[in-house]
This record gives structure tokens, C-alpha cells and sequence, in this order.
């Protein structure tokens, strides 16, 4: 697959439709690799008229790991200790604007979900010559008083190091059928087959972390949300346990103009089911810039 430079960085990319048409980048969320952008769900982007570009963020998937920088001490995180920190969702958002600019787009409609949705937001507000249009799904402001989850534990989220191929594709599948989409349900089958690929690929769960930090220590994005000029659509899931419908609300009330589409029987997922809800929106979204 190809690579860009990127912010000091090897990004690892991927590509779907015509490069003529429209760059659409999509972002991915915490520990996630591009392919968690399921093929069907770019392919379906493209046949919309999208150049659709997919990649793996720093230190996940094939793209630089950062294993050098050390590791994050994630319950000292929670007592206010942020000595650990490795970098930044600002350091993330600069990658994302270099590979924009790396990859000679002018401009590109950003789509991202999660922690995606919060790297998509920092580019719209810290390099908006970059974006055409900003779609965040399943994503927040950074406001601790909104977004937050619902999860008994949240160390769930954290892949653990040194498991082996099965333990890895077993706790994968089973934080997805926590956070995943109870009114969408996808089967057994694909959960372990989806697992398996990532598990595969590339299984880093030191990034995962390092990316996690970056997380709970941003800063609020409201008065940088509220800046923005450009066509934005936020997509949230009425049954999401890891990011609370009250962080997709409060987003689309800080950015001037957003859109609100709410789907309430999704989770933390993209459940093939409602690809075309989330695809419509987006496209909608896009046309308007």
C-alpha cells in the first residue's frame, strides 16, 4: 500500500473511485485501522462521486508506530497525571492536514467517527482552507460535561499487550458486541471475521493507548467549533454507549448551520444497516459546498 510523509510521520493509505472526482478522507477512531472502514462502505462513497481516501492513523495499523516515545501510564491519566502524554489529537489533526496536502487535494470533505470525528474537527477549525465539508459521527466536543460514556469500565476499550491471536479476537469481539448496535445487529460470524482482519494486519496496543491519552486530555473544541464556516452534518447513534448522544447535540449546537441526524438504534459501530442513512447524510452534507 502506499505511504505519504506526513508531520514527521508514514502515513499508510488506500484509495477507492475515480481521483477526478472529489477527495473525501475518512478518519478513523481510537485503535482502529483504515479497514474499519469496511470496502462496501468506501465503494458505496465512491459510487456517489467521492474520491474516497482511507488511512491508518499514527501509531495503529501500518503507519509509523511511536513505540519510541514510551508507553502511557493510563490510570495515572485519571488522577490528573499527564506526565506520560506522548502527543496530542492536535499533532493527529496536523497529520491528517499534511496527508491532505501530501496527496496534492485541494480541498477534501472530511468524514470522521470517534475520535475520527474529533482529528476532522481540529482540522476544520485549525486548517479550514483543507476542508470542503465536515461530517462527525459518533463523535464529541471535548466538553466533559457531554459525551461521555455509559460503560461500567472503560479500561474495555484497551487491547491488551502480549495476548495472542485468539485472546485479541475475542476481546475485540467483545467490546463490539458491548458498544456495537443493538437495533442493528451484526452476526457473529462478521464480528470475528472483522476482529480477525485488524488482529492480522497489525495489533499495536501501545498505540492504542498513547492515542487514548491524546484523547482525555484535549482540550474542549466548543469556542473552535463555533468559528466554523463550513457545511457540517453530525451523525450519532440514539444507543451509543461510548460516546453519549449528548456529545453528537452538543456539536451540532457549537457549529453554526450543522445538521443533526440522529439514528436511534445504532451504537459505537457502522452496522451495514444503516450505511445508507449515514451515506445520504453525508452526501447531502457534501453537496451542499
Amino acid at each position: 500500500m502506499p505511504f505519504v510523509r506526513s508531520n514527521a510521520v508514514d502515513l499508510c493509505y488506500e484509495t477507492f473511485g475515480d481521483p477526478a472526482d472529489p477527495a473525501m478522507l475518512l478518519v478513523m477512531g481510537l485503535g482502529e485501522q483504515m479497514i474499519a472502514w469496511p470496502d462496501g462502505f468506501c465503494a458505496a462513497l465512491a459510487a456517489r462521486g467521492f474520491h474516497v481516501i482511507r488511512f491508518d492513523n499514527r501509531d495503529i495499523g501500518l503507519s509509523t508506530w511511536l513505540d519510541d516515545l514510551g508507553d502511557v501510564d493510563v490510570p495515572a491519566l485519571f488522577t490528573g497525571d499527564l506526565s506520560s502524554v506522548r502527543y496530542g489529537l492536535s499533532d493527529m489533526a496536523a497529520d491528517t492536514a499534511g496527508l491532505i496536502e501530501a496527496l496534492g487535494v485541494h480541498r477534501a470533505h472530511l468524514v470522521g467517527v470517534s475520535m475520527g470525528g474529533m482529528i476532522a474537527q481540529l482540522v476544520a477549525v485549525e486548517r479550514p482552507e483543507l476542508v470542503a465539508s465536515l461530517a462527525s459521527i459518533m463523535s464529541t466536543t471535548g466538553d466533559r460535561a457531554v459525551g461521555q460514556a455509559t460503560l461500567d469500565d472503560v479500561s474495555v476499550l484497551m487491547p491488551r499487550p502480549g495476548a495472542d491471536r485468539e485472546a485479541a479476537i475475542a476481546a475485540d469481539v467483545a467490546l463490539y458486541r458491548l458498544i456495537g448496535s443493538p437495533g442493528l445487529e451484526v452476526s457473529e460470524e462478521d464480528r470475528v471475521a472483522g476482529a480477525a482482519a485488524k488482529v492480522d494486519r497489525a495489533y499495536h496496543p501501545a498505540g492504542t493507548a498513547r492515542q487514548f491519552a491524546a484523547i482525555v486530555t484535549a482540550a474542549d473544541r466548543t469556542p473552535g467549533l463555533r468559528t466554523l464556516k463550513v457545511p457540517t452534518v453530525i451523525i450519532h447513534g440514539g444507543a451509543d454507549r461510548l460516546v453519549d448522544v449528548s456529545g453528537g447535540r452538543a456539536t451540532a449546537a457549537a457549529v453554526p448551520g450543522a445538521e443533526l441526524v440522529l439514528i436511534p438504534d445504532m451504537g459505537h459501530d457502522l452496522p451495514e444497516r444503516a450505511w445508507d442513512r449515514i451515506i445520504d447524510a453525508v452526501v447531502t452534507n457534501a453537496a451542499k459546498a
